[in-house]
């Protein structure tokens, strides 16, 4: 690992542990085990470190877990959602770049506007708009009772980021919610296939 790897990890830790406030440039050269001039050379500041995390974070999630503009494959059969569905949120849950930002999110969302919203695209809108395209095309197909898409999406993903929370707060859950996850999407198409 480089050690400007090494930095943004470290960063990422400090930041969901200790918030950005909570976390000087000291300490996170500290932890790299470099001096703090040091860390001037691969970042101009703790400003540049946390837009770099969100950077790799946002390609990440985007590349892994898909949006409502890259939705990728979209399922052809009720099994093919149940197993992307799962998919999704298996690396979610376990993915600990994703965990560790979601947790920073969390806590820093009501101090920074900026990341306000990148938390309210992940948690609910932007997974609730991809939900919504993919439901939207299971009903054209004839997989799903047709009904109103955005609904039905929110009705899926409400639940589920409830479960993911849990498991970033408490995570000795984590094997429990990711039943009841999976628990609850095979409910969710159970009542919606046709």
């Amino acid at each position: 690992m480089s050690t400007k790897e090494k930095i943004l990890e470290t960063a990422l830790t400090m930041f969901a542990k200790n918030g950005y406030n909570g976390t000087s440039m000291e300490q996170i050269a500290q932890d790299v085990g470099i001096k703090t001039p040091s860390l001037y050379k691969h970042f101009k500041g703790k400003e540049d470190i946390l837009n770099s995390l969100i950077d790799i974070a946002e390609a990440r999630y985007e590349e892994n877990f898909g949006s409502d503009k890259n939705i990728g494959k979209l399922p052809e059969s009720i099994d093919e959602f149940l197993r992307s569905t799962t998919e999704r949120i298996r690396f979610t849950i376990n993915d600990p770049i994703i965990r560790k930002m979601r947790i920073f999110l969390v806590q820093e969302q009501f101090r920074n506007e900026r990341l306000a919203e990148i938390t309210t695209r992940h948690q609910m809108d932007g997974i609730q708009k991809m939900y919504q395209k993919i439901i939207e095309d299971l009903m054209n197909k004839g997989l799903f009772q047709k009904d109103d898409p955005a609904l039905l999406a929110m009705e899926l993903i409400a639940p589920i980021t409830v479960l993911v929370s849990k498991a970033d707060r408490q995570p000795k859950s984590k094997k429990d919610a990711l039943k009841l996850i999976e628990k609850h999407i095979k409910h969710f198409v159970e009542i919606y296939k046709i």
